[in-house]
């Protein structure tokens, strides 16, 4: 399967693998790499010896392209670019911040920059800063969401930019991935998907919590707050979310958040942390290998544009 964004990154299946803080480690993105898509090691809330470590790990578990996601709100943002640079990973995307100051020296390193973008507006912007693609995520994503739909982004930012678009919020699926290549994205970004993965390293009250879950157990915590965050319904969102109604202090609200999502995923408590995931739950029905989960969704792709070729 070829598009604009396998042959920028050179991989061979149309699929990034989302950066999610605690998550993203080099056992997984190798893991997606090998399995021909791209993975992502994600650098929030981490130091850059550990990022400096996970690349070269990855380097050992896999001969295929891979990127480091940087969280551009992080203090130490300077010192993790700059071991990004020098370890040169094949790409970044760049996310929580203005990315377009670090495009030179992140092109000086010949690494590919894939900002992520909430509308047309910005979408331009990186492109005429340098830009090699621009990820567009919509609100049905898991962890820090926007406003718009990723349907509204597709339908508004696609036609208005001449580098490749990836698509993000709400993929799990092969009919998914089609239904975004026909739109004209040239690929999509998943997270929530490779969280059941045998790969990923989060604890496996998680993982279960994720298998058991309905299409309608997501909901957004931060809302009157400015820091929309989605994820799964438990006592943690049910606690924030009546004290967000009552007006409670934004001091107060990020006080009770802070450490949440770490308590869920590497201690495994699901009920008190914050479970973040997406909306598109159904498709994550056990735990098995990155390799197949890739695989299953570029059959069920190529199926559904079959199909679609078919209504013409």
């Amino acid at each position: 399967m070829k598009t604009q964004l396998t042959e920028l990154l050179n991989i061979k299946y149309p699929i990034i693998q989302g950066a999610m803080a605690w998550i993203s480690d080099a056992h997984l993105a190798a893991a997606v790499s090998n399995a021909g898509g791209a993975g992502i090691i994600a650098t929030g809330g981490r130091e850059a010896d550990w990022v400096r470590e996970q690349i070269r790990l990855a380097k050992t578990l896999t001969d295929k392209p891979f990127g480091v996601n940087v969280m551009l709100m992080a203090a130490n943002k300077e010192e993790i670019i700059d071991v990004i640079c020098e370890e040169k990973v094949a790409f970044v995307t760049l996310g929580a911040g203005n990315p377009v100051p670090h495009f030179p020296k992140f092109a000086a390193a010949g690494i590919k920059k894939l900002p992520v973008v909430p509308n047309v507006r910005l979408a331009k912007r990186v492109e005429d800063s340098g830009a090699d693609a621009v990820i567009i995520e919509g609100m049905e994503a898991g962890g820090h969401i926007g406003v718009l739909t990723t349907m509204a982004l597709m339908t508004q930012v696609i036609p208005e930019v001449n580098i490749p678009v990836v698509a993000a919020g709400g993929f799990a699926d092969g009919r998914g991935l089609a239904a975004a290549l026909v739109m004209g994205a040239a690929g999509i970004q998943m997270g929530t998907r490779f969280l059941v993965a045998e790969e990923c390293p989060v604890h496996p009250k998680f993982k279960q919590k994720l298998i058991e879950a309905k299409d309608t157990d997501t909901v957004v915590t931060g809302l009157s707050t400015g820091h929309a965050v989605r994820g799964i319904k438990n006592s943690f969102t049910e606690r924030f979310i009546a004290l967000e109604w009552k007006g409670t202090p934004v001091e107060e609200l990020d006080r009770l958040a802070t450490g949440t999502n770490r308590l869920a995923v590497v201690e495994g408590d699901v009920e008190n942390g914050m479970v973040q995931a997406g909306q598109s739950l159904l498709p994550l029905k056990r735990i098995e290998p990155v390799q197949d989960i890739i695989e299953r969704i570029i059959t069920e792709a190529k199926e559904a544009l079959v199909r679609a070729q078919s209504l013409l």
